[in-house]
């Protein structure tokens, strides 16, 4: 998320950085940010002023009393008294207020870094370098479903009554073909000064908010039922909390960490349905 004194200083780089991402249906939000944000600013002052004032007022009303000047004393608790009723407003005005800048601020999405490419979809990607050329075969590719299944190596019907449509087993050989893949890679980055980890599987709703939008969220993410904890999606989402709330020192930049985990997705509409719910 950007910095709020960011988004008010620089409007147009934020907008244009939004019109970059093909995002125009986000440029209202800018706007809307930096007005929210100056009237949160405003009842800040506000009430920052009649705490002040009332503390102020509240140290006479004992030194008044003192003097037996009641009458004075009264009055200045009809004053406090205002200040309080005034305060209590403007204490529940301010959460409200902060509470809709972070809604838009966690949609406007963050900068992007000057050496991207600018393009809507794939078709504008860019190619840096090339290795070798493609090669068709002559002969038909088996689909790799099929590959597993003459060896006796995926259990579909099986998932499926186990839990549902989008599940497998992985069997023998397959089985530790699939932990054999992941110990090579592992053991490739960390050939390569890389850590590894193995992350938490379950986030709460403070990282996820840190790591994707609510609609993304709703999308794919699933929620344990009476817990603040979300099933992660990718070992990304644990690995960027675990720097929550932490300011890093640069001596320990850059952190070279990699990480695998299970990966909980509920993969709405038809995504993964031509690969028969098995990933490659």
């Amino acid at each position: 998320m950007l910095d709020i004194k960011f988004v008010r200083e620089n409007p147009e780089i934020v907008k244009e950085n939004i019109r970059k991402k093909f995002q125009d249906e986000k440029l209202s939000l800018v706007d809307e940010v930096i007005s929210l944000d100056v009237e949160a600013r405003k009842v800040q002052m506000e009430a920052d002023e009649l705490r002040s004032k009332k503390n102020q007022v509240s140290k006479q009303i004992g030194a008044l009393m003192a003097k037996g000047e009641k009458e004075a004393a009264e009055k200045a608790k009809e004053e406090v008294a205002t200040f309080s009723q005034r305060l209590a407003e403007l204490e529940e005005k301010e959460p409200a207020l902060q509470e809709e800048i972070l809604k838009r601020m966690m949609v406007i999405p963050n900068i992007i870094d000057p050496s991207v490419p600018i393009g809507k979809d794939d078709s504008c990607n860019v190619e840096n370098e090339r290795f070798g050329d493609p090669v068709v075969p002559s002969y038909p590719i088996p689909y790799h479903a099929d590959i597993m299944d003459s060896f006796s190596g995926l259990d579909l019907d099986a998932a499926g009554r186990v839990a549902g449509n989008g599940f497998y087993y992985l069997v023998g050989d397959v089985a530790r073909l699939h932990s054999a893949v992941l110990s090579y890679a592992r053991d490739f980055m960390i050939d390569r000064g890389f850590t590894y980890v193995i992350p938490p599987y379950m986030i709460r709703s403070k990282v996820v908010d840190g790591v994707m939008s609510f609609a993304e969220m709703d999308a794919m993410m699933y929620k344990i039922e009476g817990e603040d904890l979300y099933l992660i999606g990718t070992s990304e989402h644990s690995m960027i909390g675990r720097f929550i709330d932490q300011i890093l020192p640069v001596e320990s930049l850059p952190l070279t960490l990699t990480s695998y985990s299970p990966c909980f997705r509920k993969e709405k509409g038809s995504h993964g349905i031509e690969e028969r719910g098995v990933y490659r």
